[in-house]
C-alpha cells in the first residue's frame, strides 16, 4: 500500500503513520517539495517483542482437566434441557 500526506498531516498522525510504515506500507510526506519517504532500517517482527507468559501451576495436567470441564458442560447442557 502507498501513502503519500502532507507534512501538516504527518506530524498530526506520525504514530499511526509510523505504524504503517512498520507493517510494511510505503509512508511519503512533502516539505517544502521535497519528498520524504518513511520506511523501517531493518525489517520488524513484533511477535519477537512478545514477553513468554510463566505457567502458574506447571503440573497442571489439560488431558484431565478436559474431561472434568467437559462432564460440567453436560450437567449445564442438561439443566437447560430440562427446562425447555
Amino acid at each position: 500500500m502507498y501513502m503519500a500526506v502532507s507534512i501538516t498531516r504527518f506530524r498530526k498522525d506520525i504514530f499511526s503513520l509510523t505504524e504503517a510504515a512498520l507493517k510494511g506500507n510505503v509512508v511519503e510526506f512533502i516539505h517544502k517539495g521535497v519528498t520524504f519517504k518513511v520506511s523501517p532500517d531493518k525489517p520488524t517482527d513484533k511477535l519477537r517483542n512478545i514477553t513468554p507468559l510463566k505457567l502458574i501451576n506447571p503440573d497442571y495436567n489439560l488431558e484431565s482437566s478436559g474431561t472434568e470441564l467437559q462432564a460440567e458442560m453436560e450437567q449445564e447442557w442438561e439443566k437447560d434441557w430440562s427446562q425447555l
